[in-house]
């Protein structure tokens, strides 16, 4: 009898998650693809030029770029997938910007998120378990540091379209970088973002980018 009962509990969290999988990719499509552009709170942008390879880079590559650029290239140890209802914070992670870990069941959309207005914690990381990667970047930072990362965000992402499984966002766990792309497991922490800083967070982008446990449209 118990083991019936757990048997209908996993088979009714599995159709809650595709239910919420498929209403969160609905919403992605609906507000940031439209035209071929990218659309930020009713905004459509203009679709920058190329910039990123075709073929998925290699973690060698990565490495070798963040190295010229001075960043910090890590990969860390899965911290779990379990959804959880709670207000999160910094401190139920153990990497800075979170790579893993609990998440709330809704995951953030992909897009551009003004300053002030992005994704709570928990729900970020729930983005990044569907293969997503972040741009971040710290409260107060220059306007050209974040239009630099914008230039980014807006290019072709490995020939799927622009800013194709991107999110391009102001940091809020007070990482101790700069400027940081983010994927699941893994991280790249930069103090600047100059041309090599951009260039290392193209061939992160194009190593991770639907590299989640998670695959979702």
């Amino acid at each position: 009898m118990a083991h019936r009962q757990e048997e209908k509990e996993q088979r009714k969290r599995e159709r809650l998650e595709r239910e919420q999988a498929a209403e969160a990719a609905a919403k992605r499509k609906r507000l940031l693809q439209i035209g071929g552009g990218v659309v930020v709170a009713g905004v459509v942008l203009a679709v920058a030029g190329g910039g990123s390879n075709k073929e998925r880079a290699s973690d060698a590559a990565v490495t070798a770029a963040a190295k010229t650029a001075g960043c910090v290239y890590k990969t860390f140890p899965e911290e779990g997938r379990n959804h959880v209802t709670r207000k999160l914070t910094v401190a139920d992670y153990k990497t800075n910007p979170p790579t893993s870990g609990d998440h709330n069941p809704n995951p953030a959309a992909d897009g551009l998120y003004p300053p002030g207005n992005e994704p709570a914690i928990e729900n970020w990381v729930h983005t990044l378990e569907h293969g997503r990667v972040l741009l971040m970047y710290k409260p107060a930072s220059p306007p050209a540091t974040v239009s630099a990362l914008q230039k980014v965000f807006e290019e072709p992402v490995l020939d799927s379209g622009a800013s194709y499984h991107m999110v391009l966002m102001q940091n809020n766990t007070k990482m101790p970088f700069q400027t940081a792309a983010v994927a699941w497991r893994h991280y790249l922490g930069c103090k600047d973002v100059r041309p090599a800083t951009l260039e290392a967070m193209r061939k992160f982008r194009d190593r991770y980018v639907d590299q989640g446990p998670e695959f979702i449209p």
